[in-house]
């Protein structure tokens, strides 16, 4: 039901909250595990015996969810959890479990890392014909997964990944090597899992939802080759651990088994839902903002670039609201921006979305702003983004502080810490990236 009253521009900050639980309802890893749990019975009825393995930040949430759903069917696996999560059980319940749980970091892999992924391996291995892997995935599922090639140790690896990251390599370019590098990306656990069936819940933090993409494609088809991973290495210019030359060389020579591919009739084996994404979250503050009275002006997904680029744009966003009139109204992004360091402050690409925004609508009448990661941790921080509105920067500067200051030092966090500005949800359990809003009222 909408609201009759007209939103006023003094409760914006109430605005903001219901929208933040709207998309983080919608991203909910239980409630998208809960509504596929009837299929999820049904093809453990016709299963001997059901496994699961799970990887990413949701993934001690979706299986608990699905152990609760089961009622005891589980026959027993390996679930790597971020250590807060696993910090934040007691120890009866963990005992419990049918399943073990592995703590596991992210983004880079360690030790621990390879540990959680060798169990996942060893359950995958386990599974006969006539079983069903239940795997549950989310966006960290990457890292959680990393399990190098033999000879390729984790010092090496580690080093690899980071060198990639430092110089600048896409997502599909970093994959295309992890899944050349690694045993259980590119399709890997799929035929570790063979001749068992799997199914697979994501949650997704890839826009587009692309299956090659969520973690590396555990379960999928690769499209990337031998060859584009020593392509990416070349061009990247970083040192190559001996181990990985020789195996994208044996690969390329064709001596190696190439990653899954379209057509391998592994393929028929899986199956998956998409239980939660970007895009359902920007819908349900999309409804929500309806319901509020808000006339939605703007709604733009898979939105890239720069955070602060992206944050002064924000300004002109509120301009074409005003301009276009039905106030009030909202504009909704939803995407992941990245950040070039430039200082050595503390904050994540929200926050400094949210510093550029409220640098650039300064001064702006009836205009409030907000970005938000929805698993809760925007970069090493404990705030899952920041909100503004146009007198934020001038009580910035009332209060002793520069403002673009803060912003050419990557420091948004302290400053947002200090004017209140700061959104608090804690670790949510979920990730499917980021959402962005600017509310425009009469």
């Amino acid at each position: 039901m909408e609201n009759n009253a007209t939103p006023a521009f003094q409760e914006y900050q109430n605005h903001l909250k219901k929208l933040t639980d709207a998309a983080l309802e919608a991203a909910n890893p239980v409630i998208g595990v809960e509504q596929h749990i009837e299929n999820i019975c049904e093809r453990c009825a016709q299963a001997n015996h059901c496994w699961v393995v799970g990887a990413g930040k949701a993934s001690l949430e979706m299986a608990l969810a699905l152990n609760e759903g089961l009622g005891g069917r589980l026959s027993g696996g390996a679930i790597a959890v971020v250590p807060e999560r696993l910090q934040q059980l007691e120890q009866e319940t963990v005992a419990a479990l049918p399943f073990q749980l592995y703590p596991a970091s992210h983004p880079l892999p360690t030790a621990q890392n390879i540990t959680a992924a060798k169990a996942i391996a060893e359950i995958a291995k386990q599974a006969e014909e006539g079983d069903i892997v239940l795997l549950m995935l989310s966006g960290g599922g990457s890292a959680h997964l990393a399990l190098p090639i033999e000879g390729l140790d984790l010092p090496a690896y580690q080093q690899l990944t980071s060198g990639l990251m430092k110089a600048g390599a896409a997502i599909q370019e970093l994959n295309a090597v992890r899944k050349h590098a690694e045993q259980l990306k590119g399709g890997g656990l799929l035929r570790l899992a063979y001749p068992a069936n799997v199914y697979a819940l994501i949650l997704s933090d890839v826009m587009g939802d692309s299956l090659a993409v969520i973690a590396s494609g555990p379960v999928s088809a690769d499209p990337s080759t031998f060859a584009d991973a020593d392509a990416v290495l070349k061009k990247c210019k970083v040192e190559v651990p001996p181990a990985l030359a020789d195996h994208l060389a044996a690969g390329i020579r064709g001596e190696q088994p190439e990653t899954v591919k379209d057509g391998n009739s592994l393929l028929e084996r899986v199956d998956h839902a998409i239980i939660g994404s970007n895009l359902l979250a920007v819908k349900a503050i999309e409804n929500t903002a309806k319901q509020l009275g808000f006339s939605v002006a703007l709604v733009e997904t898979g939105v890239e670039g720069e955070a602060r680029e992206v944050g002064a744009r924000l300004a002109d966003v509120a301009r074409e609201l005003k301009n276009k009139g039905d106030l009030p109204a909202i504009a909704i992004l939803g995407g992941e921006t990245t950040v070039t360091v430039r200082g050595n402050g503390l904050g994540g690409r929200n926050q400094e979305l949210a510093l550029a925004a409220a640098l650039a609508i300064d001064g702006m009448q009836n205009v409030a702003i907000m970005s938000l990661a929805t698993d809760g941790i925007d970069g090493p921080t404990d705030a899952a983004g920041a909100f503004a509105d146009g007198k934020t920067i001038q009580q910035a500067k009332e209060a002793g502080h520069n403002p673009r200051a803060y912003l050419e030092n990557n420091d948004s966090y302290s400053l947002f810490k200090q004017t209140g500005n700061l959104i608090l949800t804690g670790p949510t359990g979920t990730n499917v990236n980021d959402c962005t809003v600017v509310l425009v009222y009469s």
